[in-house]
C-alpha cells in the first residue's frame, strides 16, 4: 500500500463522526485540536460526548445514521460497533467523493490517523498504513522522550529569524545555505542572540570555514553529533577514499561531493590541489568539509592540509572521529591497555613518507602496538619485531573494515603473522599481549562481547 503523507489544514471545515463511544471519543480528542467544526450522529453517546455538546465545542445529533448525513462534508469517520454500518459509511462517501476513515478496517479506509508527536507547530506523524497501531504508539513514545520539552519554543523563534532572513537578502545560494546553518544553533528571542546577529549581518561580510572532520571508521552511527551536523549543513565536501557511501548520502543533496581520495599508491589529486581546494572553496564563502576517514590527526596528513589553511588566513577548526584503532579493538572485544599487561599503546603506519628517515619503533615490553595500513605482505613487519627480541608467540590480530558490515578478523601469533592470507583493505594490525584473551576466546568457541561507542 503506497501511502502519502500529508498534512489538512481543517480550521472551520465541517466533519462528520458517526458513533459516540470510547473508540469515537479518541477520535474526538484529536479532531477538535484542528479547529474543524465537528457534527456527532449517535443514538447514545458517552458522557463526555455530551459534555463537550453542551460546551458547543461539538454537534451531538442524538438519532442513528441516514445516508443524506454525508451530504457536505470535507471528512467522514465511521466509529460505530457495527462493520456493516461502518461498510455503509464508507461506501456513501466514495459514491461522494469524500474521505473516509473506518476505525480498525482497513479495507474500508481513504487515510489513517497517525500516531502524533507535537511541540508547539512541530508535528511527527507515524503510521503503519493500519497493520500495527500498536507498532506506531511505540514508536511516538520512543521518539517523543528523545525530543526537548521546549522545542515547540525554539521552532517558534527559529520561524521568526527565518522570516526576517527572507525579508531581509535575497534569493541566493547564500542564503539558502545560510537557513541550513540556523537550524543548527541556538536561537532565543533576545536582539543579542548570537545566531540572529550572525543570520541578518550583511551576506557579503560572511567568509567561509574549512572543518576537518572525523568520519571515524565507516558505520555513520559512530559519528560525533557534530560531525553529523556538519555534514549535513556544508556546502562542499572534500572526502577521503575510505570514506563510505552510507555517510556521504548524509550531506544535503545541494552539497558539492568531490572524492579527493589517494588509495594504494594511485593518487589521482595531489596534497596540494586537495589544499588548494579547500582554499578556493572557503575563500567563495562556502563552508568546507574536509571528510577523513577515522580521526583527521591519525595519519591523515591533517599537519599539512592545517599549515596551508594558516598560510592562506582561512577559518579552520578540527572535529576527532573514532579512529579506527578503537573499531578494530571493539570488534575483538579487546582493551588496548590493561593494568595486567599493557600500560602504554603505540600507533604506527606501514606507509613512511620516503623523504624521512625510519626512526626505530619504541621499546614494546608492555605496550600495545597499533599498525594503520601494514600492507599485504606482513612478513617484513613480523621479522623485524622478532629481531627486536619481541616472542614468536606475540598475540596478534589484523582487522579489516573496522566498525563495517564486511568486517573480518585473523588471529595469529607474531611467527604466524606472515603466512596469514591478506584481508581487504582497509586493515589494521593490533598486537600485543591484550590480544592473548580475545583470541583464545575465539578459539575456544566463547561469545566474543561486542563493544559500541
Amino acid at each position: 500500500m503506497s501511502l502519502l503523507p500529508i498534512f489538512l489544514k481543517l480550521a472551520n471545515r465541517k466533519c462528520l463522526l458517526v458513533g459516540a463511544g470510547n473508540v469515537a471519543l479518541d477520535k474526538i480528542t484529536s479532531l477538535l485540536t484542528t479547529g474543524l467544526s465537528l457534527r456527532v450522529i449517535a443514538p447514545e453517546a458517552r458522557a463526555e460526548i455530551q459534555q463537550l455538546a453542551l460546551e458547543d465545542k461539538l454537534e451531538w445529533i442524538e438519532r442513528r445514521f441516514e445516508p443524506f448525513d454525508l451530504d457536505g462534508n470535507f471528512l467522514v469517520i465511521a466509529a460505530t460497533d457495527s462493520s456493516q454500518v461502518n461498510a455503509a459509511i464508507y461506501q456513501g462517501c466514495v459514491e461522494r467523493n469524500i474521505p473516509c476513515n473506518s476505525v480498525d478496517d482497513i479495507p474500508n479506509c481513504d487515510f489513517f490517523f497517525g500516531s502524533v508527536i507535537s511541540r508547539g507547530n512541530l508535528q511527527i506523524a507515524i503510521s503503519t498504513s493500519g497493520e500495527s497501531p500498536a507498532v506506531a504508539q511505540r514508536l511516538r513514545r520512543e521518539i517523543d522522550a528523545q525530543l526537548p520539552a521546549d522545542l515547540g519554543k525554539w521552532l517558534g523563534h527559529l520561524g521568526e529569524l527565518r522570516r526576517e532572513i527572507l525579508s531581509t537578502h535575497p534569493r541566493s545560494d547564500d542564503r539558502k545555505s545560510l537557513l541550513h546553518q540556523i537550524v543548527q544553533r541556538q536561537v532565543c528571542e533576545s536582539a543579542a542572540c548570537p545566531s540572529r546577529l550572525m543570520a541578518l549581518a550583511p551576506l557579503v561580510d560572511k567568509r567561509g570555514t574549512v572543518s576537518l572532520v572525523g568520519a571515524g571508521p565507516g558505520d555513520p552511527d559512530l559519528l560525533t553529533v557534530k560531525a553529523l551536523r556538519l555534514i549535513q549543513t556544508a556546502g562542499v565536501i572534500l572526502h577521503d577514499e575510505l570514506v563510505p557511501q552510507a555517510i556521504l548520502e548524509l550531506a544535503s543533496p545541494t552539497a558539492e561531493i568531490l572524492n579527493v581520495g589517494k588509495r594504494c599508491g594511485a593518487k589521482t589529486i595531489t596534497q596540494d590541489e586537495i589544499n588548494a581546494l579547500m582554499i578556493e572553496h572557503a575563500r567563495a564563502n562556502r563552508n568546507v568539509v574536509r571528510l577523513k576517514s577515522g580521526d583527521p590527526l591519525i595519519f591523515g596528513r591533517a599537519a599539512e592540509e592545517i599549515a596551508s589553511l594558516r598560510e592562506a588566513g582561512v577559518d579552520f577548526q578540527v572535529v576527532p572521529g573514532i579512529t579506527s584503532a578503537f573499531a578494530a579493538a571493539a570488534a575483538i572485544g579487546c582493551s588496548l591497555t590493561d593494568r595486567h599487561s599493557a600500560s602504554n599503546v603505540t600507533f604506527s603506519t606501514g606507509h613512511h613518507a620516503q623523504s624521512h628517515n625510519h626512526s626505530p619503533l619504541p621499546e614494546i615490553e608492555d605496550t600495545t602496538r597499533v599498525v594503520y595500513m601494514p600492507g599485504r605482505d606482513l612478513s617484513l613487519l613480523a621479522e623485524e619485531w622478532l629481531q627486536q627480541g619481541l616472542p614468536p608467540d606475540f598475540p596478534c590480530a589484523v582487522v579489516s573494515h573496522a566498525g563495517q558490515p564486511g568486517e573480518q578478523i585473523q588471529y595469529a601469533t607474531l611467527a604466524e603473522l606472515g603466512i596469514l592470507v591478506p584481508l581487504p583493505a582497509p586493515s589494521l594490525l593490533i598486537a600485543g599481549w591484550t590480544v592473548r584473551n580475545a583470541a583464545a576466546a575465539v578459539q575456544s568457541g566463547a561469545a566474543v562481547d561486542q563493544i559500541t561507542a
